[in-house]
């Protein structure tokens, strides 16, 4: 009985204390959500393709699959603070390119990348999705993104770039797109991407921290680009905005 009793007692004295803890959780949790704005949760999923120094020339050819996710803060009618991961498999291959001399050179890669991105989106007109009516907009978006990817070298033997580790860098993202209201909530949007990176080594043709520089080739004063080219599909969530904060 004694026993019971202890127990008894000790469950008795962790409820009062949880039942405080519980209530000071929901205040915080009202007080966040009585604060928050309109926020955009999605996917995007589209094309990618890649510039520099092996493969095609073209600057909107997508020859593979990229898909990744996107959130947003709207935080005014006309910006949103963005962020985003995308990943896709960049390849280029010279017997594509309308160049003799990449035709007769022959070098292929392969580049598995992720990026995340951290930026702002400015639309050209106003975007209200309260005011019970159709909206739509171009919009532009940058900032910067961090970059991971293979990192490749020249194997002079097959005419093709190996993986020997993996490796980072930073890019600057150009993006123009346009977006219109699907449903009360649902917002859909195409756009094209390019991204800057601030090196020469996605294709291999300059490799990371220049390791090897007995197998550089190409033009290695460019730095290298890719572009995403896609459809994002996103919901948003949280109370109607009030925009004359900020």
């Amino acid at each position: 009985m004694m026993l019971v009793a202890l127990v008894i007692s000790i469950f008795a004295n962790f409820y009062r204390k949880m039942k405080y803890y519980v209530i000071i959780l929901l205040s915080l949790l009202s007080t966040y959500s009585s604060q928050s704005q309109t926020y955009e949760a999605g996917v995007f999923a589209g094309g990618a393709n890649f510039i520099g120094d092996v493969g095609r020339s073209n600057y909107v050819y997508p020859n593979s699959l990229a898909i990744g996710g996107i959130i947003k803060w709207n935080r005014s009618e006309r910006h949103s603070f963005r962020a985003s991961v995308i990943t896709t498999k960049l390849s280029g291959d010279d017997a594509d390119s309308h160049e003799t001399r990449r035709n007769e050179r022959g070098y292929t890669f392969e580049n598995n990348i992720t990026e995340l991105s951290l930026g702002l989106e400015y639309t050209f007109w106003e975007f209200n999705m309260n005011n019970g009516n159709r909206a739509q907009t171009p919009y532009l978006y940058t900032g910067l993104t961090y970059l991971m990817y293979d990192s490749l070298r020249l194997d002079s033997a097959n005419n093709t770039m190996e993986k020997y580790d993996n490796t980072g860098d930073f890019a600057i993202p150009m993006v123009l797109g346009y977006k219109t209201t699907f449903s009360t909530n649902m917002i859909v949007a195409f756009e094209i991407g390019a991204r800057y990176l601030l090196s020469d080594s996605l294709d291999g043709s300059v490799s990371p921290n220049n390791e090897y520089t007995d197998r550089q080739f190409g033009d290695t004063n460019n730095n290298d680009w890719y572009v995403f080219t896609g459809i994002t599909f996103s919901f948003t969530f949280g109370r109607q905005p009030c925009y004359c904060n900020f």
